[in-house]
């Protein structure tokens, strides 16, 4: 039952999302760490100048560095979005809300339990739905 668990809530409801769209913002969540691993290689391979052989070659010129530095500045932009948007939705609850909306198999009891959140189930699932909402505005 872990992120990808989604409790029915009515229309009404302020934070309200589809199902489809809660699936879809909770799976670009499950992907913070898998970009973090890339930015972090792309950033320990560090810039490379490349060799110039003199040879022309065609319309297609390779620029490794420059897209390097651009899939870098894309990660950057999602991490950042993730983690600003948890602090968005409650400042002292953000590392549990980041905690949880990233890692598949992080539950209410393990954070409540074993990383002392702070509050309980009621405010916990109002601002983990808040987190989602605003999650959809954003991307």
């Amino acid at each position: 039952m872990g992120t990808n668990y989604r409790a029915k809530i009515s229309k009404k409801n302020k934070y309200w999302i589809s199902k489809h769209r809660f699936y879809e913002v909770s799976h670009h969540c499950m992907q913070y760490k898998e970009w973090i691993d890339e930015y972090n290689a792309l950033a320990s391979a560090g810039i490379k100048g490349v060799e110039y052989d003199g040879m022309p070659h065609g319309t297609d010129i390779s620029k490794p560095t420059e897209k390097s530095a651009i899939r870098m500045t894309e990660l950057k932009r999602k991490i950042d979005t993730v983690e600003q948007t948890a602090i968005d939705t409650d400042r002292v609850l953000a590392e549990y809300i980041l905690n949880a909306v990233t890692n598949e198999d992080v539950t209410f009891n393990y954070l409540k339990l074993v990383m002392k959140m702070p509050c309980e189930k009621d405010m916990y699932y109002d601002r983990r739905r808040k987190f989602y909402w605003l999650m959809s505005q954003r991307i």
